[in-house]
């Protein structure tokens, strides 16, 4: 069946074609699998919870009849404005609004949230810009900019709220403009588009707008928020959509409701930060985290942007998914908030979860895969500028800056054909991570780093899972013991300048670009004779080989500017060539600009598969596709054949000094 909805018709109806409905929630509530919801263009100023679950071969599909036409928004329009003082004006709205959820009261708080200022779970937008929010209304109407803001100009415009009796009372510093005749909102409701119950599946949404949101902080042990989501089910696409002005997550592919472990540390402190996490792995699985049950979700095509926290977040959830052709830019650019969970993508147990050909961008972190990134690839993307602008410091409680980050994880994780233009492009306090053909203008960083803690004197590892292979259930826990790390025919890059040269690659925040810091780890053949029985007979003599760094295997790269290079590398290059590589706009086409082709000369590396790259060393899993097959890597950033050699690089040739992107 289809059932039609418009905001502009006289009146709701039947979702008849003649008669629609005015609300899209009218629809949810009655649509079962194979019906199709579409939606007029228009604003709709509700939030969808969808009742009824699709299934594989019919979905439930929600469709924009006009691209970007329907918007989904959590946000109210506030007039009234009166003028207080200068640039100050105030405005007064009664919480019989706001039901039972009241974003001017409830906070961004909770589990890995480090910011020293907890700041309110609403917002207010003034001409769709989310304004920035001060602890005091003198704070408010001096009007100053914010230091750790990415946008001076934009931080200028300020508010403040405070609750009188049944009112919130909102503050707000509009500089030169005169709210009345600006368009100005405050995000109302909590999401847009999300079902309140588990196991919601198969459901399609395409071409909404979904905008100005209150969510709620959304840490990996908790509840995890955001203005769109699958919650806790199976089979999602949501394509061709653009997503905005959420306080916290844009998109959220996470974790259910589980009342005993939710926001465990800082409710109850009792447990530590990482056995908390362990508990929600092994919690998950008898909340029915398998397989056939969980995951399976297709992110495609959307514009995410202007979100506090993450643009896509997802712990467990996320399972099996792909994240492909989606622009992702502006995310956490504020610094109001910080945590450890702030990314353009920000997964957990990104297990066999594919991101590809995605622009991420002006992010403080492009792509961050904590804990249990098994299976997982990210290729054929274009990441650059994810880092602080040039002059802005980092906040208190705000993270580093990096293209890709991959914590804590065992692997198999691979890394290829990617464009990687930050000044820190690569972060692995992990292991069994793989860069294949890769364009790398930034560092390596937490190489052997970033893991354990010292406490009370002593070494606590922070034990994580890995899985049975393509699939969800536990196999075992093991502390990070470092290596086991693939790099073959990359182009490495010295493009930034190194401020610090008293930085190691353990540092978060080291610049020197190449492969030196892989010096500390050994060969395969260095590394096998440590197991040789007739030398150390007894297992327990064997500890320190057990405890010790895997080795790693590294060949084919090209460095150029001085980039460096790991000492037992047979086959490289390394230029005499100063080189450049810049990525800009032209027009509505972004473009690498670059004369590192005529640097290559006939230089010619292997062609890399599954074979070549071997098991990944503590889930003795192959890098290989998610069905088990094996991957050949002969093709390009494009998806052109390389032939029966290559050259490094994500490109099967180099043909032009500028090159289309996207």
């Amino acid at each position: 069946m289809i059932f039609y909805v418009d905001a502009n018709a006289f009146r709701g109806g039947n979702g008849s074609k003649e008669r629609p409905f005015k609300r899209i929630n009218d629809a949810a509530s009655i649509a079962v699998a194979g019906d199709e919801v579409i939606v007029k263009a228009g604003v709709y100023r509700e939030r969808v919870v969808p009742r009824h679950a699709g299934t594989k071969e019919h979905p439930i599909v929600y469709r924009s009849e006009e691209m970007l036409g329907a918007v989904i928004t959590g946000a109210e329009v506030l007039t009234g404005w009166t003028r207080k003082d200068g640039t100050m004006w105030s405005v007064r709205v009664s919480n019989s609004i706001f039901g039972d959820y009241n974003p001017y009261v409830e906070q961004v708080y909770g589990d890995w949230y480090f910011s020293p200022i907890i700041r309110h779970t609403g917002s207010v937008f003034l001409n769709d810009m989310m304004m920035y929010e001060t602890t005091s209304i003198k704070e408010c109407q001096e009007g100053l900019e914010d230091s750790f803001a990415w946008n001076k100009e934009e931080s200028k415009y300020l508010w403040y709220c405070e609750q009188d009796g049944d009112e919130t009372v909102f503050y707000a510093n509009f500089q030169d403009k005169n709210p009345n005749n600006e368009k100005v909102e405050i995000s109302v409701r909590r999401n847009c588009f999300m079902p309140d119950e588990n196991h919601i599946d198969y459901i399609t949404v395409k071409g909404f707008n979904i905008n100005k949101a209150a969510t709620t902080w959304a840490p990996p042990a908790a509840y995890q928020d955001g203005m769109i989501g699958p919650h806790w089910s199976m089979g999602w696409i949501i394509e061709d959509c653009e997503i905005y002005g959420s306080r916290c997550c844009g998109i959220s592919l996470g974790k259910y409701l589980d009342p005993e472990n939710d926001m465990y540390f800082t409710k109850k402190h009792v447990k530590s930060p990482t056995q908390m996490e362990r508990d929600a792995v092994c919690r998950g699985q008898y909340h029915g985290w398998l397989k056939e049950k969980i995951g399976h979700h297709i992110i495609r095509r959307c514009n995410i942007h202007h979100c506090e926290q993450t643009g896509i977040v997802g712990r467990m959830g996320g399972v099996f998914s792909t994240i492909e052709d989606c622009t992702i830019h502006h995310i956490c650019n504020s610094q109001q908030l910080g945590g450890a969970e702030t990314a353009g993508i920000k997964l957990h147990a990104g297990i066999d979860v594919t991101i590809r050909r995605n622009h991420i961008y002006n992010c403080i972190i492009g792509i961050w895969l904590d804990w249990q990134a098994q299976g997982a690839r990210v290729t054929q993307n274009l990441m650059h500028d994810n880092t602080r602008p040039e002059g802005v410091k980092q906040a208190d409680g705000a993270m580093f800056n990096s293209d890709v980050f991959v914590e804590v994880g065992h692997g198999p994780t691979l890394i290829d054909n990617n464009i990687l233009l930050s000044p820190v492009a690569v972060t692995i306090p992990s292991e069994g991570i793989a860069c294949v053909h890769n364009l790398i203008a930034g560092s390596f960083s937490l190489i052997n780093s970033g893991v354990d803690s010292i406490v009370n004197g002593q070494r606590e590892p922070r034990y994580t899972p890995y899985h049975i292979r393509h699939r969800t259930e536990v196999a075992g826990f093991m502390t990070i013991l470092h290596g086991d790390d693939r790099i073959y025919n990359n182009i490495f890059v010295q493009k930034f300048d190194v401020e610090d040269d008293k930085k190691t690659a353990a540092d978060a925040d080291y610049k020197v670009v190449g492969t030196a810091p892989f010096d500390i780890f050994p060969t395969k053949q260095e590394w096998d004779l440590q197991f040789d029985l007739t030398k150390n007979p007894d297992m327990g003599k064997l500890a320190e080989a057990h405890f010790g760094h895997l080795p790693v295997w590294i060949d084919g790269n090209a460095y150029f500017n001085k980039a460096t290079r790991y000492g037992k590398e047979e086959h490289f290059l390394e230029g005499a060539k100063e080189v450049y590589a810049d990525v800009i706009l032209e027009g509505n086409s972004w473009k690498l600009k670059s004369n590192i082709g005529d640097a290559l000369k006939d230089f010619a590396c292997g062609i890399i598969s599954s074979k070549t790259l071997g098991y990944a060393f503590e889930p003795e899993q192959r890098f290989e596709n998610p069905d088990g097959t094996e991957i050949v890597f002969d093709t390009d950033y494009f998806g052109n054949h390389r032939g029966v050699s290559a050259i490094p690089g994500p490109f099967a040739l180099f043909s032009d000094n500028k090159i289309a992107l996207v």
